[in-house]
């Protein structure tokens, strides 16, 4: 009887068998003119293997994830150069997307290139994450991407859902700050890192950009299928938020990351609208956006 009801039991709970949180694709590339010894080579391809088990095996969070809910993401490591023996420098291309609501549709929701991304590796490591523990540089980029991501999924499924992952990913941030390693800290050249990423999203300031995240998903682009008109303004309306980030933070990080994703994504959405909804959406983005006008000009075309 303790047989059958244990194989019941079993049976019973397989419906309820939940995944980790990410769908992750990792590839690690080397630049052409890059010499890497075959030795280096199979430390890049275990290295590979090893982000991929870290990515998609390490439960982020508490929710409960079915395969279908997972959320799709890619990480490209790009390897520069190799500064010494196990120790690699680079760039790191992020991206996660998330499936429109009743389409096969699947649209960008983060998209971002860190370029300043250096780590040692050995052979037969392994990378485990701990909260509130920083291990390695490599674990924590990992991590706090882990946690961007999620967090950028959640907002877009509930006005601000995402705050505690990126809360998570800002303890990454203060943890690995007196490591020494470059991407952590406010003060280093230039605003494109871990640091201001984080900062940025959590800021008051850009409160405007996380409501746009939610409503043009939850608004827009789930209910294209019902109402593409009425979906396009909703759209419009969400973006228009923005205005308030650009009166204070013109070309801050987060604003044009966002804006950028979205860029061919919206010129295939206006294809077929009336001219005064082109022309609205393109002074709009324009206003946004202005480094990029002329990309925005081809919606017109």
């Amino acid at each position: 009887m303790k047989i059958v009801a244990f194989i019941v039991c079993l049976i019973g709970s397989s419906t309820f068998v939940y995944s980790q949180e990410l769908n992750c694709t990792v590839k690690i590339i080397t630049d052409s003119k890059l010499e890497v010894t075959s030795v280096e080579q199979e430390i890049l391809s275990q290295l590979e293997q090893v982000i991929y088990e870290m990515m998609n095996n390490t439960q982020w969070t508490k929710d409960q994830f079915t395969i279908e809910e997972r959320i799709n993401c890619n990480l490209q490591l790009q390897i520069r150069s190799i500064p010494a023996q196990g120790t690699f420098s680079g760039a790191l291309q992020v991206q996660s997307s998330r499936p429109a609501f009743n389409s096969n549709y699947n649209t960008v929701l983060f998209n971002f290139n860190d370029e300043d991304i250096t780590f040692s590796f050995s052979r037969n490591a392994i990378l485990s994450y701990a909260p509130n523990q920083y291990r390695d540089n490599l674990t924590s980029i990992l991590a706090f991407y882990a946690y961007f991501m999620i967090g950028m999924d959640y907002d877009s499924f509930s006005n601000k859902g995402g705050t505690k992952f990126f809360n998570e990913a800002q303890q990454i941030v203060l943890n690995a700050q007196s490591s020494g390693a470059s991407g952590w800290r406010s003060n280093e050249q230039g605003k494109r890192n871990r640091y201001w990423l984080v900062d940025n999203i959590l800021h008051e300031l850009f409160s405007p950009l996380r409501i746009c995240n939610y409503e043009y998903h939850r608004n827009g682009l789930d209910a294209l299928n019902e109402d593409k008109v009425k979906a396009r303004g909703a759209i419009y309306t969400a973006l228009n938020k923005l205005v308030k980030v650009v009166a204070t933070r013109p070309n801050s990080l987060n604003l044009s990351n966002f804006i950028q994703a979205k860029s061919i994504e919206l010129r295939n959405l206006y294809q077929d609208a009336e001219l005064k909804e082109k022309n609205d959406i393109v002074a709009l983005l324009k206003r946004l956006d202005p480094t990029n006008s002329p990309k925005y000009q081809e919606i017109l075309n």
